[in-house]
C-alpha cells in the first residue's frame, strides 16, 4: 500500500473533497493540519515546489498536487495503481 501525505486546513472544502476520494478508495494517509502546526506550511511549500494552497497530496513521496489533480488522477485511470504500488 502507498504512503500518502496530505497537508490540509479544517475549513478547506477541497481537503475535505481529497480526503473524501481517498476514503471511497479505501487507503490511509498521513494528515498534516497547516492551521494546527503552522511550522508545517514551509515544509509543505518546499516539498510541493512552491504549492502555498492546500491540500497538497503526495503519494509515496510523489507530489501528485491538489484535488483536481487527484480528481484528474482517478478520472484518466491512474490513481489506482499509485495507491496500489
Amino acid at each position: 500500500m502507498a504512503k500518502i501525505e496530505i497537508y490540509t486546513s479544517p475549513s478547506c472544502g477541497y481537503c475535505h473533497a481529497a480526503k473524501r476520494l481517498l476514503a471511497q478508495k479505501g487507503v490511509s494517509y498521513t494528515e498534516v493540519n497547516v492551521v494546527a502546526e503552522p511550522q508545517r506550511r514551509a515544509e509543505m511549500t518546499q516539498r510541493s515546489n512552491g504549492g502555498r494552497t492546500v491540500p497538497q497530496i503526495f503519494i509515496d513521496g510523489r507530489h501528485v498536487g491538489g484535488c483536481d489533480d487527484l480528481y484528474a488522477l482517478d478520472s484518466a485511470g491512474r490513481l489506482d495503481p499509485l495507491l496500489t504500488a
